[in-house]
């Protein structure tokens, strides 16, 4: 009886400190990133499905670009399988080109995809008439 109860309990302590490191693993390495440039403007798409548009920051230098998020846990459960979406995500993009600070940047939040849209700093469009 003693072997089995401390089986159970090396077993759910182990669990446990895997779904720590699970998270933090995610936490790190996620979310995933596109980079692009369109006619003067760099696209930053990054996937942040599961996060509120509130609890989501955005800090912009003219070489990077932080993004920051948090959810709460909202279902309590008696026994958790797997837990690793992570609660809190902060990332630190470097920028492959210097943006514009002065212009504002704008960011738009749907479908789980956050897509910040900065202006190139020395770009500028150019109207092409008829």
């Amino acid at each position: 009886m003693t072997i089995m109860w401390w089986s159970k309990w090396i077993s759910s302590t182990v669990l446990k400190e895997v779904e720590e490191r699970s998270r933090a693993f995610f936490e790190l390495v996620l979310p995933p990133v596109d980079i692009y440039e369109i006619g003067g403007t760099l696209v930053v798409d990054v996937d942040l499905p599961g996060f509120s548009k509130d609890n989501i920051n955005i800090k912009v230098t003219k070489q990077s670009l932080t993004i920051s998020a948090k959810r709460e846990k909202t279902v309590e459960v008696d026994t958790a399988y797997v837990a690793q979406r992570p609660l809190r995500i902060k990332k630190m993009i470097r920028l492959p080109v210097e943006v514009d600070t002065e212009t504002e940047p704008s960011a738009k939040y749907e479908n789980g995809v956050l897509t910040v849209k900065l202006q190139i700093k020395g770009s500028k469009s150019v109207k092409i008439e008829s």
